[in-house]
């Protein structure tokens, strides 16, 4: 009884992490240009079904290293054709875009692949179960998790340990400085948008052997990963991530215990409490162009 409660606690923070590679691409790019990506969603859905495309070409591994890259190019030519107009302007024309946007690639998925699900299978050597004890969990899904820590830490150190890092954190704080300082945030949203869209491309690749796949998908994540967005709070790195631990804690403990009907409905009500008792999220940051 033991192992199958941990068993169920662990694929709540499994949903947890996948959110959470969502979300941090969902803050960063809000955080630093003001654009609600309401497509995001949607390029997850890119990188499954790219995923699909090239992996009998290069492998499962291939396609883990190569597919974020693509749709991350994809989120830096779609910053450059129609983000960039909309930096300037209230944020709810940047939802409204966006929104066209991802209806647009879903309807583009199910025109180029079809409007049936699909599956991806995985792949042999991380098939299985690994065993301690009485314990027993899925092979593949200790690796996803594993997998997604080492992106959250990687993207962690980035934004933290570089000159890169530095100037993103503070064109989020405040732009009017660092542009005084003869420093052009243009390149970084750029390559923001790009890191932030490459990692939903990622959560799509190592979800499809566990997921089905159809054009929908996107609409179906997009909104816990902004509830994620919003416990958190906007700006937050640590904020988001401890907001995917709870979301996916809630989800698997409710799970495990046999009220799952219930596992959805306590996601929205953590988030009204969090709201309710502190409207900027749990560690949201004070971002001065958004008051």
């Amino acid at each position: 009884m033991l192992g199958a409660f941990i068993a169920q606690v662990l694929n709540g923070l499994l949903d947890g992490t996948y959110y959470l590679l969502i979300a941090l691409g969902l803050s960063l790019i809000f955080s630093l240009g003001g654009i609600i990506n309401l497509a995001h969603g949607a390029f997850f859905a890119i990188g499954a079904y790219l995923a699909i495309t090239i992996t009998p070409y290069v492998g499962f591994f291939g396609a883990l290293i190569l597919v974020p890259l693509i749709v991350a190019g994809l989120g830096m030519l779609t910053e450059r054709s129609l983000f960039t107009r909309f930096y300037r302007v209230d944020p709810l024309y940047s939802l409204l875009l966006t929104f066209g946007l991802a209806m647009v690639i879903e309807q583009g998925l199910r025109w180029i692949y079809g409007a049936s699900p699909q599956s991806y299978n995985m792949p042999d050597i991380l098939r299985g179960q690994v065993f301690l004890g009485d314990f027993i969990y899925s092979r593949y899904r200790i690796f996803l998790i594993a997998v997604a820590v080492a992106s959250v830490a990687a993207l962690w150190v980035l934004l933290n340990r570089t000159s890169f890092g530095r100037i993103v954190r503070a064109g989020v704080q405040n732009p009017e400085i660092v542009g005084s300082l003869g420093i052009s945030l243009r390149p970084y949203l750029s390559v923001v948008a790009g890191i932030g869209i490459g990692l939903a491309g990622l959560a799509g690749v190592l979800l499809s052997p566990i997921y089905t796949i159809h054009p929908a998908m996107g609409a179906e994540i997009i909104t816990l990963a902004f509830v994620v967005v919003v416990i958190g709070g906007l700006g937050s790195f640590w904020g988001v991530i401890i907001a995917a631990v709870l979301v996916g804690l809630t989800k698997g403990v409710l799970v495990a215990v046999g009220l799952s009907s219930w596992s959805t409905a306590a996601i929205y009500l953590l988030m009204f409490v969090v709201l309710l008792l502190r409207p900027r999220g749990l560690l949201g940051e004070r971002i001065l162009r958004f008051e």
